[in-house]
This record gives structure tokens, sequence and C-alpha cells, in this order.
């Protein structure tokens, strides 16, 4: 790799880091390409990146963003998975660390909180933001139908007293 070559990395990386809102730092201990390919697949579904990077040109791409305490965890052959959505790479990471032993979670920096191990399983159990916004949605819509129940009841009422009535009438007659 050539200076220019890792100019565009560093930049790339600088870039990426700019707009993520999560960086989670994982530790490839023999990895398949095949699994490399499955686990990059299924963070892509997520909405969120997986990327192996040099280490030192990773650094170099840290340096003075929110996300510097990182450098500390680039040990080793590494990888980093981001997102704007902190918790969809927890989850796919979290979730395929289950089933593979030959990928170790090391930490994450989420906003300017440092994450261990645990940290970063716990983000993998809280909802993800399209679960959010559903949730809200169903809220939101809660009230309103509420209300159109409320309102229509007396009618229905009503209509129910005047039946009666009218039946009551019929059988008199």
């Amino acid at each position: 790799m050539d200076r220019t070559q890792k100019s565009e990395v560093v930049s790339e990386l600088t870039r990426t880091f700019s707009e993520t809102s999560v960086v989670i730092v994982t530790r490839n201990l023999g990895l398949t390409v095949a699994q490399s390919t499955v686990l990059r697949n299924k963070m892509r579904e997520a909405g969120a990146a997986y990327k192996v990077s040099k280490n030192k040109l990773a650094r170099i791409a840290l340096e003075g963003t929110t996300y510097a305490p990182l450098a500390d965890l680039l040990t080793g052959p590494t990888a980093l998975s981001t997102s704007t959505d902190p918790v969809a790479p927890a989850k796919v990471i979290v979730d395929f660390a289950k089933t593979n032993d030959k990928l170790e979670i090391v930490g994450a920096v989420m906003g300017t909180t440092v994450l261990d191990v645990a940290g970063v399983k716990a983000l993998a159990e809280l909802p993800s933001l399209d679960e959010l916004r559903a949730k809200i949605v169903g809220l939101i819509q809660a009230p309103a139908t509420k209300i159109v129940q409320i309102v229509q009841a007396p009618a229905a009422q009503l209509a129910r007293v005047l039946s009666a009535y009218a039946e009551k009438d019929k059988e008199a007659a």
C-alpha cells in the first residue's frame, strides 16, 4: 500500500467516524473469508458497516475525534463496526459472536462514552431505532383511536336504547 492509498484510507475512516454514532472494535481470531462475508452481509442488512483496517491507519483517523479512546483497543487483528443507529451493529456483533468463537468483542465508543464488552452486550439488548419509532407511532395513534371510541360510544348506547324501546313497542302492539 503506497502513501496515497494510505491517505485515502485515513480520510475515508475519518469521514466514517464523523458520520457515525457508535464504533465497535472486534478482534478476529481466524475468521474465514466466508464467515467475514456473512458478518458483513448481516451488518449491511442492519444498516451498519464492518471494516477491517490497519490499526496504525485507524489510530491516525481517530485523532481529534470523539472516538480517540478506541486507539488503546486497536491491537492485533481488529475490525471496526460503525452505524448511525447505535444498537444495530451491537445486536449483529453480539449475535454473531454467540455462534462463532473466532470473533471477540473488545469494546466500543458511543458518543463520548467508552463501553466494555458488557456495555456492548447491554447495548445489544436495547430496542433499535426502527423498533423505537414503531412504538412511538403506536403511542401516538393509541389516543386518537381511544378518542374515536369514546365519541362513538354515546351514539351507540343511544341507538341501543332506541332499539330497545322500538322492540318494546312492537311487543306491546
